[in-house]
């Protein structure tokens, strides 16, 4: 069975059984909206691929929809959200895909929340490392920089009080990471082949993950605590050599402890973020941290533009056991610029850098409204002085500008 069928079944169980018997005599107050986007998205690569079996045209066209449908009744205490996604990638099969990004059932307590079925939930403060974001797994065809994630299984309690709020996960079924394809670009030397997945666990994706956070303000200061216990959304990889004499890598999924922080103070144009794990389960434990500031000159550009100056730095203590990571001493510097206009145009830009091979990865994204319902989008990534140990040295010659026109309706 399919995966992606499989993961829609899990969230469609789980929200028959949540919603309430009282449903059918709500569907004359029911709130139907309907909204969505379809794109068109072109990665312009300005090399020929370093790796054999990839794609070598410098133009890759793809095409992404994404629809959305709400369902509220009950003066807004309940409501069903649907969004499906997909891509259409004509040079990479792998790329071609689809997924539930979210199909759930929501209740509003007068204090407490309840969300059962497949969601999307997202953790942390930095800007170029999301370390504490552990909830959903990534989509890893979309994008490098992680922050596209694929619909997760879920119950999710949520409790508030004068003293914060404390949240509880339950996900019975594990999804994993997709990965580019033998034709795509910005994949690793050795094609994943997810069919050969492995788990540490005898009950691979049905093994029963479990969160808990407590998020608090306090003052200036906002507030998370976390600890997770199930399969890491991190795999390993194993070499294996297919019948055809192909070396290929198969993912193993371990099951893992992690504890997390994350923290952020606002003062005046400052803004001072923190992120931390303590994570078990892969090799020895470590510890990994992302901290760093943004300071904004509000009003710097043109009558109402504000601009940002971002300093980041990243430190992580796994071994090499564990899944590799290219923010193990790095320094992330960028800025962020927001005109404020009637286009609402945004642009955002940087450098990871990495402060023990002087690897560096140039990141910029800009967005552009063009009408009430066009916008561009451009995301240019550059990497410059990967060395063969980086994990990033098989993209190389993948530096690429993306650009996006999209149609929201």
């Amino acid at each position: 069975m399919p995966r992606l069928l499989r993961s829609a079944m899990v969230g469609a169980a789980l929200i028959i059984n949540a919603v309430p018997a009282t449903f059918n005599t709500a569907l004359a107050d029911m709130n139907l909206d309907f909204s969505g986007f379809i794109a068109g998205d072109t990665r312009i690569f300005t090399e020929s691929p370093a790796l054999s079996g990839q794609n070598n045209a410098h133009l890759n066209p793809s095409t992404v929809v994404q629809l959305e449908w709400n369902f509220e009744w009950n003066e807004g205490a309940d409501r069903i959200d649907f969004i499906p996604f997909a891509r259409i990638d004509p040079q990479d099969n792998s790329r071609t895909h689809a997924d539930i990004r979210e199909l759930n059932y929501l209740h509003l307590g007068d204090d407490w929340d309840l969300t059962i079925g497949i969601d999307k939930v997202f953790w942390g403060v930095t800007e170029s490392r999301h370390l504490v974001d552990i909830i959903n797994q990534t989509d890893g065809v979309e994008d490098t920089d992680g922050e596209d994630k694929l619909g997760q299984p879920m119950i999710n309690l949520g409790l508030q009080s004068d003293y914060g709020d404390f949240i509880f996960f339950a996900m019975p079924y594990f999804r994993e990471r997709t990965f580019p394809g033998t034709d795509g670009r910005l994949r690793s030397p050795f094609v994943v082949d997810t069919d050969r997945t492995y788990y540490e666990s005898d009950l691979e994706e049905f093994h029963p993950d479990l969160a808990f956070r407590y998020a608090v303000v306090a003052g200036d200061w906002d507030i998370g605590l976390a600890h997770f216990y199930g399969t890491s959304r991190e795999a390993r990889f194993i070499p294996e050599v297919t019948g055809g004499g192909k070396t290929v890598l198969a993912p193993q999924y371990d099951i893992i402890n992690q504890s997390s922080i994350d923290v952020q103070a606002t003062y005046d144009e400052w803004l001072w973020k923190l992120e931390s794990i303590y994570r078990q389960g892969h090799g020895d434990d470590f510890v990994a941290v992302s901290g760093g500031l943004e300071y904004t000159f509000f009003g710097a550009i043109g009558d109402n533009g504000d601009l940002g100056v971002i300093a980041e730095f990243h430190y992580d203590g796994r071994d090499s056991t564990a899944p590799a990571t290219i923010f193990d001493n790095d320094l992330f510097l960028g800025f962020r610029a927001t005109l404020n206009d009637e286009a609402d145009t945004t642009f955002l830009a940087g450098v990871i850098w990495d402060t023990k091979t002087q690897a560096q990865s140039y990141t910029m994204e800009a967005t552009k409204r063009i009408n009430d319902n066009l916008t561009f989008e451009a995301e240019l990534r550059v990497f410059s002085n990967q060395p063969a140990t980086d994990p990033l040295y098989s993209a190389r010659d993948d530096d690429h500008l993306q650009v996006r026109i999209a149609y929201y309706f």
